[in-house]
């Protein structure tokens, strides 16, 4: 039903290797997580606050739980991917991009981004279940829990509705967390003996009750019978795993459309600037900051992730630290863009934090990241522990009102500097894994 990149049918194109790669229809799909994006980007835009960040990091969080949630109903289902499924879930991630700026203000707005979130992620989970299939690598699809506080929240006001939409997808997160693909096994077995079970008694007291009866069957019809109740048992649930090559791939995109918004947000600041030599020295800077990001997450790692080594974690574990990871970079693009226009100036403390708290995030995914991968802590510590410094610098560099205080150009410098140093490290220290497996699909690609 969906068009392949290389112009065939199905939900990924493949190459003459066999890998499989995104189609016009996840293509497609993407297109409005470069809306939404860019929406939750402006939420910070206007000045990081405590409120604003954390309704940042609720909305980017539910967003983004949206899109990986089709995402991975995409990558299972591969040729069998409903067209109608993923359109309308795009479409409910549209209500979500649009509502957003009006969710603090507007009960309607509101509600219209939770019901959105609700919608589309029963379109994720029933599209599996209704092939009798359980996706060990997303575990939220099937367990719905962190749904519970969403759909309360359809009747409440205020900051309260934030409150229960950061419940829900914390329980979310510690659902990622701790069910493994042998606990859903585990779980799948042990309910469906109780489902063979109730079936075989079933089948028992009806032939009782037949012999009560007096009218007995005849053996043959009685077995008969008893066979066909025991066939309307559902089948069993399978669990299936995610095409790892093709996630790979998928998230690497989400990182690059992130990494999008962050020029959209540079280039229109500073087009509305007069490019004096700050402009032109922080616009630069912050188009290294860019490239070096890129290189970071797409370059020397995999799944879009900073030095991670591809299969390292399980999928459900990469992709919590994917969501974090995406999240910061989504920041650092409002971060980048208020420094334009404040290109020649000394930078508000505020804006200045901000920085310093997304780069900081980044660099200790990378850490973890690096840690995981079995490179060891030395190297691990080795290729971000100065670059985190420069960052605590650049953190506790005095107030924008103080005439010592860090100008733009300084602090933009500062984070080129933290950026740099871990890519630089992985070039000329290159520090293989442990125990480091072949990698599958686009994930090949993105390690360096």
């Amino acid at each position: 039903m969906s068009t392949s990149v290389s112009g065939g049918s199905g939900s990924g194109s493949e190459s003459e290797g066999g890998e499989r790669h995104a189609s016009w229809l996840e293509l497609f799909f993407d297109l409005i997580a470069v809306a939404g994006v860019g929406q939750l980007a402006h939420l910070l835009h206007t000045g990081p606050t405590g409120t604003s960040l954390g309704r940042y990091a609720v909305l980017f969080l539910a967003f983004w739980f949206a899109w990986v949630m089709s995402t991975m109903y995409g990558n299972v289902a591969g040729e069998r991917t409903r067209v109608a499924a993923v359109i309308t879930a795009m479409f409910g991630m549209a209500v979500m991009a649009a509502a957003v700026p009006g969710v603090h203000d507007s009960d309607g707005k509101a509600r219209a981004f939770a019901l959105a979130y609700i919608v589309v992620r029963l379109i994720a989970s029933r599209a599996r279940s209704g092939r009798g299939q359980v996706v060990a690598d997303l575990p939220i699809l099937q367990l719905g829990a962190g749904l519970a506080p969403w759909v309360v929240s359809l009747w409440v006001h205020g900051e309260a509705r934030l409150w229960l939409w950061a419940a829900g997808l914390l329980i979310d997160m510690a659902v990622m967390v701790r069910v493994s693909r042998e606990a859903l096994q585990v779980e799948i077995d042990q309910k469906w003996a109780r489902a063979e079970e109730r079936a075989e008694e079933r089948a028992e007291h009806w032939l009782r009750r037949e012999e009560r009866r007096g009218g007995a069957l005849p053996s043959e019809e009685a077995h008969a019978r008893v066979d066909r109740v025991r066939s309307r048992m559902r089948r069993k649930p399978q669990v299936v795993a995610a095409d790892v090559g093709h996630l790979a791939e998928r998230l690497g995109l989400f990182v690059l459309i992130v990494l999008g918004e962050g020029l959209v947000q540079s280039v229109s600041a500073a087009s509305e600037e007069p490019w004096d030599g700050g402009v032109r020295a922080v616009g630069a800077g912050v188009f290294v900051i860019l490239v070096l990001v890129w290189s970071l997450a797409l370059r020397t790692g995999a799944y879009g992730l900073p030095l991670l080594a591809p299969r390292a974690l399980p999928v459900r574990l990469v992709l919590l630290l994917h969501c974090l990871f995406a999240g910061a970079v989504a920041a650092l693009a409002a971060a980048l863009g208020r420094a334009v226009e404040q290109a020649g100036e000394a930078m508000p403390q505020p804006g200045r934090l901000l920085l310093a708290g997304v780069l900081a995030l980044i660099l200790v995914t990378a850490l973890v990241c690096a840690l995981v991968s079995g490179r060891g802590a030395g190297w691990a510590l080795g290729a971000v522990g100065p670059a985190l410094v420069v960052v605590g610098v650049l953190a506790v560099a005095p107030g924008a009102g103080d005439p010592e205080g860090f100008g733009t150009v300084v602090s933009v410098a500062l984070a080129v500097c933290a950026l740099a140093w871990p890519v630089g490290w992985r070039v000329y220290r290159p520090g293989a894994p442990a125990a480091k497996e072949p990698a599958q699909g686009a994930a090949a690609g993105f390690t360096g």
